[in-house]
């Protein structure tokens, strides 16, 4: 069984940065994509960033891209979410997921995400 742990989330001031890191428990290979997601207080969970199995393609939402990146360490099951220039409409539970298998496409979908993580809350304060 597959368990996500995020860790990294806390409470900054907008311009600076976070890194948030996602381990899973089980070894690499039953895992394809890993994605993050977030949700803000009222709204629904979104789309943030993912990446595939060998990490050569990453994929963003529009409203974090070129300030956030998603990478992976596959030998320590570990994939990270570096959050750069925070603003105040960043704040939101962030949640790890991950795929064991993803098509083409699915990546921004939470539906396609068989596992997910607890979550750790971000807070960006103006």
């Amino acid at each position: 069984q597959v368990q996500l742990v995020e860790s990294g989330g806390g409470l900054v001031q907008a311009g600076d940065s976070l890194r948030l890191s996602c381990t899973n428990s089980e070894r690499t290979f039953s895992i394809d994509a890993m994605g993050w997601f977030r949700q803000a207080p009222g709204k629904e969970r979104e789309f943030v960033a993912a990446i595939n199995w060998s990490g050569d393609s990453t994929y963003y939402a529009d409203s974090v891209k070129g300030r956030f990146t998603i990478s992976r360490v596959n030998a320590k099951n570990t994939v990270y979410l570096q959050m750069n220039s925070l603003k105040p409409e960043d704040t939101a539970v962030y949640y790890c997921a991950a795929q064991r298998f993803a098509p083409s496409g699915s990546y921004y979908y939470s539906r396609a995400y068989d596992y997910w993580g607890q979550g750790t809350q971000v807070t960006v304060s103006s």
